[in-house]
């Protein structure tokens, strides 16, 4: 590692943020394979591709248990500790959960300096104190690329739990933030992201979903999931039953500035050709334009809460999150569907 610029993280990466997920399609492949023991407290496994576990203690209180970590998204050790906090508490939070006990991982180089691992540990600090948790020890490893996430623990009323599915027609999807962070940040590598685009980025990936769950826990929300590194397509379309579908209305979607443009200049993550590749059989996008189309599968780092709201709760949960969340957003209805790609975009 001589030589290497660790005032650069994302020099040190290939694949950055959530866009270095194993994609959706392997995924799926490998945990086919794979069986578990029953045990009839465990609300919610991994066989619904759910954002967290659940395991039931009582029957007013579940634990809540979530792992994420990724490489560098940004170059500043502080800024990308924050994000990644920030990124794997928000499972806990699309699970409509409270985080309570972190775990620090981390990944370093040797000879990275200790100043540069103190700062990206003291962003995710930050950001669990601001979550009202405690980081409780951790784990780390030497490795050439620098990743750092949490294990997180929270608890949730088991009756209360938001599933990535069970969306009803008729329900109003509400996003939290904005898109186009992976269109972004690709760009900025390449020394194009303009000031405001970065800053925007930077900003949405530091918030917490902590203040668009606080407003969620007092509406009618039948799923909820975030949106991260499988794109707004992909978690969408794990949200959906058999024989329901969305129209989602392109035009309301709050973009990251610049998100657009490079999208149109072709500037796209890879991650967002996995996620085509993976989720585009469910999406008919004819008629929306190509580039706004790619944004669709452009994977997310540390992005919003997507909820399905009751259509009577819809106008007062949205005028909350207006007040306390970056660019909240009615994006698209869910609709009873039988056609063979139950996503429409509008």
């Amino acid at each position: 590692m001589n030589g290497q610029d660790f005032t650069k993280l994302t020099g040190l990466t290939g694949c950055a943020g959530c866009g270095a997920k194993l994609g959706a399609g392997v995924l799926a492949e490998v945990l086919a394979g794979i069986t578990q023991n029953s045990d009839p407290n465990l609300l919610v496994g991994f066989e619904k591709s759910d954002d967290a576990a659940v395991y039931k203690i009582s029957e007013e209180l579940a634990l809540v248990q979530t792992l994420d970590f990724f490489p560098a998204i940004v170059d500043d050790a502080y800024t990308f500790g924050k994000i990644a906090a920030a990124n794997a508490l928000s499972d806990v939070y699309a699970m409509g959960g409270e985080p309570k006990i972190c775990l620090n991982i981390m990944e370093v180089p040797e000879k990275m300096p200790r100043d540069v691992i103190g700062e990206i540990l003291r962003g995710g600090s930050e950001k669990v104190k601001e979550a009202g948790a405690v980081i409780a020890g951790g784990h780390t490893i030497f490795d050439e690329v620098p990743k750092y996430g949490l294990s997180v623990t929270g608890f949730v009323n088991p009756s209360k739990i938001y599933k990535n599915q069970g969306a009803k027609p008729g329900d109003v999807l509400i996003l939290t933030k904005p898109l186009g962070i992976g269109v972004v940040t690709t760009a900025g590598k390449a020394g194009l992201a303009g000031k405001e685009a970065a800053e925007t980025a930077l900003e949405s990936m530091q918030t917490l979903n902590k203040y668009a769950r606080d407003v969620f826990v007092n509406c009618e929300v039948h799923a909820c999931t975030d949106v991260t590194g499988f794109s707004l397509m992909g978690h969408l379309s794990e949200m959906l039953a058999e024989g329901i579908g969305a129209d989602v209305f392109t035009q309301n979607i709050k973009l990251v500035p610049q998100a657009l443009e490079f999208a149109e200049m072709g500037l796209l993550p890879e991650g967002m050709y996995r996620n085509r590749k993976a989720y585009g059989k469910n999406v008919d996008e004819s008629a929306a334009s190509e580039a706004m189309a790619d944004l669709m599968f452009d994977p997310q780092t540390s992005g919003g809460l997507l909820a399905a709201v009751a259509p009577e709760d819809a106008d007062e949960c949205l005028a909350a999150l207006e007040k306390c969340c970056i660019a909240p957003r009615k994006i698209g209805t869910i609709c009873e569907r039988k056609d063979e790609k139950p996503i429409k975009l509008l």
